[in-house]
């Protein structure tokens, strides 16, 4: 017979801990996204761009979608965000939430619209540049 596991009440506290701590960063991020959205938009729409990851023939179209999906992101509700990330949730052990909804969009929405001409690299590619730029607005 096979031993069942029961976590005593201190390794309960401690994985609760956790936990928490982690939905408080998640939580965290997704407000500070409200108060550089343009900041945030721009440094990533030119990252993508001189990373040659993102060729397109407005620049300024690319920079609005990302402000957009920023807004999207700060504006949407925990299921609404679980449900963006799915296709993209394993690209890389522990994301930003906020990199990882951004990556979610470029691959998922940004590829179809009309300003866009190719989306070339990778995901993890795609998720490491705009992580870059997350990372020096929102640590």
């Amino acid at each position: 017979m096979s031993k069942t596991f029961r976590p005593s009440n201190r390794e309960s506290s401690i994985l609760s801990k956790i936990e928490s701590s982690k939905e408080h960063a998640r939580k965290q991020a997704i407000q500070n996204v409200k108060g550089s959205i343009e900041q945030l938009s721009n440094a990533i729409a030119m990252k993508l761009i001189e990373n040659n990851i993102i060729e397109t023939t407005n620049k300024n179209g690319l920079e609005e979608q990302i402000n957009k999906c920023l807004e999207k992101l700060s504006n949407s509700d925990e299921f609404d965000i679980d449900y963006q990330i799915a296709p993209v949730r394993n690209i890389v052990p522990n994301p930003h939430i906020v990199s990882i909804y951004v990556t979610s969009f470029v691959i998922e929405i940004l590829i179809n619209h009309k300003d866009i001409i190719d989306i070339f690299g990778s995901d993890e590619d795609i998720y490491h540049c705009i992580n870059q730029q997350v990372i020096r607005f929102l640590p």
